[in-house]
This record gives structure tokens, sequence and C-alpha cells, in this order.
């Protein structure tokens, strides 16, 4: 069980809510993006648990936007094994759609999956790819 966090602004991949991966840019806002995706955790849960409750569809990972605050947009995605994806965006950001959002989770999973399947990874680890990184640095350049 573990989450990821993207934003506009950070990038952060946890595994048993312990961070795996964390990226911000730019720094002086990265305790309030921490805080922010700690909070969402809950309405993460409750996602998940709903989801199970009524037997939706398993190939439906994205949880859609989780809340909104004042300045950021807060959406989900969870794998088949658990691990959970947050990603923070600016909510003056009007050019990502539900769409947009759907598929930078599904490319950060691939990612994802791609340093899972290293044999020179040990889970639980940081991740320290190179790939992985230069993919955040994209994904959040497109979103800025």
């Amino acid at each position: 069980m573990g989450w990821i966090l993207v934003t506009s602004a950070t990038v952060i991949l946890f595994l048993q809510n312990y961070p795996l991966y964390i990226r911000s840019v730019p720094t002086e806002n990265e305790l309030k993006f921490h805080y922010m995706v700690h909070t969402s955790l809950d309405v993460v849960d409750e996602k998940i648990s709903a989801m199970g409750k009524a037997l939706v569809d398993q190939r439906e990972l994205y949880l859609g936007l989780l809340y909104p605050t004042e300045d950021y947009k807060v959406y989900g995605y969870v794998t088949n094994s658990k691990v959970k994806f947050v990603m923070v965006v600016d909510s003056s950001n009007t050019a990502l759609r539900d769409n947009e959002i759907r598929s930078m989770f599904r490319k950060l999973h691939n990612s994802y999956t791609d340093v899972m399947c290293n044999p020179f990874y040990n889970p639980g680890d940081r991740i320290q790819s190179r790939a992985f990184d230069g993919m955040v640095t994209s994904m959040m350049i497109q979103v800025c």
C-alpha cells in the first residue's frame, strides 16, 4: 500500500506511507504539499473501501477529484496492488481536463512499473532512477 503525489510543484512516491521518491519545484511549498497529500489519504481510503463494497469494475483505477482547495486540486489513482497515486495541481491551471489527469496517472503508473521490474531495485528502497526522474520532470513541465 503506497501512494504517489504529482503536482505542478511536487512528486512523491510512497509505499506503506513511507516516501520512496520526493521531488519539489519550487521547494518553499514542499511542507504544504506533504500536508495536502497526507490529508488526502483518508479520502483515498474511503473511496477504495466504497469501491470494494459496490463491486465496481476493478479495471477502473482512477479515483478522480479527491478534494479541491482554494489553490490546488487533489486527484487520486490506485493500482491493483493498492499503491496509491495522488496528484496535486494548481486550481488556476484550467488546461488540465479529467482525461489529461487520467493519462498522466497511467504514464506515471507505467514508469513506476518499469522501476519495480528492474532486477537491481529492492522494493521499499528509495527510487533513484534517472528514467523515472526524467519522466516525472517532463510531466511536471507539461503541467506547469
